[in-house]
């Protein structure tokens, strides 16, 4: 039978494990979903001859050392039932270092044990040598380029993760004071011994990158609390023997430029030192990177450069690949592209199209980063579509060939869902992308129900991906609907005016452009108007909360991780700095702009059923804005239910909660917009 979802309002907690869907079809599903072998992390040794890759295997992740074609792949360790992560080769394409809790202890971060450094000689027989007995959050693995010692990002005594989207943790004491974790860039010699930090304790230290000649370190930085402040922080240089004051490269908040007040990652050091590129833009999210190129004085002195203005993709990564050439991972319009960027001594950097993939790429660290070899010549990376799972990829970047899967862990998965197509529409003087999914065994003779998913952000875009067990939109496409995925203006991938496009106007220009890519769907796909359901989680719970007050086209809801109330909101949450970019100013300063995007102020329009899901202890998007909202639906008597996850952030830790919060949105659908069109 179907999980029951209860027709009237009512709020509970989750279930535990095991007492998930047991619809047969929701559960074959969940089952295939699981099947996938997901890849860590993936490197190419600097001559370019060795891969190494921390992949899924039985209860653990193991890592594999392989030729560059992928052949001759063997593990690296002989362990079981533990996770080996995060590889990073040394210069010497020898040695090869990475993360392992195999010998941690309990209790780790959430619900994992504790994780060290390692480092293994690749070519001789010796065991992998533990070089480190940390007590705290680790990541963020990379070798000094003399290949003498070991960089990390490193939370002492740590009980979360160093991220915004974790569990929080008891929000008791004084708040912002007591029991702040800070997180600094630490460093071990490759042999072991003591670990050093070299940031200023007063800096929570979100990403880094080593000079050239291993003297100095990039980073971006800001005051604690780390959760809140990375949209404020500044872009930092300093000697890695801590015997100067860090240097001020970048700080958005005096410069006057289209950077101002704006949010910066990747910082690279050139070849010679003597320059620092970074990506710069409105960010909404940590992680979630996107914006022009800028190039900044590694001494500072001066304000950085767009070397990128008037772009219409948004690049996300970038290395240096000579003095004068960058290579970069981009999104353009739904798919990702490769490019290298030629870098004139004055003027626009211009753009050579390296690559163009369908796909969603990235070698474990970074937003779509690639392991390049020494030379920049090859990259590797990890990639999957719709239609692909996750395999290891190697690129010829002088020769401009595809690149190949050079790995099969996935190849005998199928699709349980339709096929994918890409659809453009103009809006409003906007050309807009989305990506539809077809329903599981289609007939273009009959009409079918579609539902729309809208990705969180906004700053964010949707590339295909093969989906994992979790929230998605691509399962609700085997039980039989068209699944639209749109990219809206706000999204990344069509240039920094487009992702900047929603400022100050969250849910109006960006769902009339959404409206408008369902018209142009329904007139050429047998789509029945009458069957449209609305679904996403962060911004685009937000999107569903909202959009449900603003048009009755939708027939079924789910929201996930949402804001109904932007003014209640900037009081409750912990990350109240990413607001006042995209809002223009406070609530306090300005609470109209707030107001007018807020659900809970149209909620008598509201007849949609809607599913509200959140995490118990989401820093992002506060359980309280989800029960907002269900207490105002079940006010006006619109269906609804609220499920509240224990212990859960904004991301789901527990794979058990991941299953059943996919299983009840499958099921919310199946119930109130029925693919078989019955009711």
């Amino acid at each position: 039978m179907a999980l029951a979802c209860a027709a009237g309002a009512h709020a509970e907690k989750a279930p535990a494990a095991g007492k998930t869907a047991t619809d047969p079809r929701i559960a074959s599903i969940l089952e295939a979903l699981g099947k996938v072998r997901t890849v860590d992390s993936v490197a190419l040794s600097p001559d370019g001859r060795h891969l190494a890759w921390a992949v899924k295997t039985g209860k653990g992740v193991a890592i594999e050392v392989a030729d560059a074609d992928g052949r001759n792949a063997h593990r690296l360790t002989a362990t079981r039932d533990c996770r080996e992560l995060s590889v990073a080769w040394a210069a010497d394409s020898r040695r090869l270092a990475f993360l392992s809790d195999c010998a941690g202890g309990k209790p780790g971060i959430e619900q994992g044990k504790q994780n060290d450094v390692y480092v293994a000689d690749t070519a001789g027989k010796a065991p992998p040598k533990r070089i480190t007995q940390l007590k705290g959050y680790v990541s963020d693995l990379d070798w000094r380029p003399d290949g003498k010692a070991l960089g990390f990002l490193y939370v002492p005594n740590a009980t979360r993760r160093a991220s915004a989207t974790a569990a929080t943790g008891a929000q008791v004491g004084e708040i912002g004071v007591d029991n702040i974790q800070v997180q600094q860039v630490a460093m071990v010699d490759a042999t072991g011994g003591a670990v050093r930090t070299l940031t200023p304790g007063g800096l929570h230290v979100y990403e880094y990158a080593f000079s050239a000649d291993g003297g100095r370190i990039a980073y971006v930085a800001a005051p604690p609390p780390g959760d809140n402040n990375w949209w404020v922080a500044k872009l930092y240089a300093q000697s890695v023997g801590g015997s100067e004051k860090p240097v001020t490269l970048v700080d958005t908040s005096t410069l006057k430029g289209p950077l101002k007040d704006l949010q910066v990652a990747v910082p690279r050091f050139s070849p010679d030192g003597s320059r620092v590129a970074f990506i710069g833009g409105l960010m909404s999210d940590q992680g979630s990177t996107g914006g022009d190129i800028w190039v900044v004085p590694a001494n500072g002195g001066a304000e950085p450069v767009d070397v990128t203005p008037g772009i219409q993709t948004t690049p996300a990564w970038l290395a240096w690949a000579g003095t004068d050439r960058l290579v970069v991972s981009e999104v353009a319009g739904g798919s990702s592209r490769v490019s290298s960027y030629a870098l004139p001594t004055q003027g626009a950097a211009k753009a050579t199209t390296l690559f163009d993939l369908p796909m969603s790429l990235g070698d474990g660290r970074f937003a779509m980063s690639l392991s390049l070899d020494a030379k920049a010549e090859k990259a590797a990376f990890i990639a999957s579509s719709f239609d692909t799972g996750y395999e290891v990829h190697v690129a010829d970047l002088a020769t401009h060939d595809a690149p190949a899967a050079v790995t099969r862990f996935n190849a005998g998965l199928k699709p349980m869902w339709g096929k994918a197509e890409s659809i453009t529409w103009t809006n409003e003087g906007h050309q807009v992308q989305g990506w539809l999914l077809y329903p599981a065994n289609y007939d273009p003779a009959r009409r079918y129900g579609m539902i729309v998913s809208i990705h969180g952000g906004p700053a964010a875009a949707v590339l295909p991906r093969w989906p994992g067990v979790g929230y998605g939109a691509a399962p609700l496409s085997a039980l039989g609907y068209f699944v639209f995925m749109p990219n809206p203006r706000g999204s990344f991938g069509q240039g920094e005016a487009f992702v900047q496009a929603n400022r100050k106007d969250f849910g109006y220009g960006d769902m009339r452009d959404v409206l408008a890519g369902v018209d142009v769907i329904e007139k050429n796909h047998p789509v029945d108007d009458n069957r449209l359901g609305l679904t996403g989680w962060s911004y685009g719970g937000f999107m569903t909360m909202f959009g449900v007050t603003q048009t009755q086209r939708f027939h079924a809801a789910v929201a996930g991780a949402g804001i109904a109330n932007w003014q209640s909101y900037y009081g409750e949450n912990l990350i109240d700095q990413w607001m006042k970019p995209f809002f223009g100013a406070s609530v306090y300063d300005d609470p109209a702009v707030y107001a007018k995007s807020s659900a809970i102020n149209f909620i008598k329009d509201v007849k949609t059923p809607t599913l509200v899901v959140v995490g118990e202890q989401d820093a992002e998007c506060p359980a309280p804005q989800s029960f907002e909202f269900w207490h105002a639906l079940r006010a006006q008597g619109v269906p609804t239910s609220l499920v509240v996850y224990p212990g859960e952030g904004h991301g789901f830790a527990q794979e058990a909660h991941r299953r059943d919060v996919l299983a009840r949105a499958l099921a919310w659908f199946d119930r109130y917009l029925p693919a078989s069109g019955t009711h």
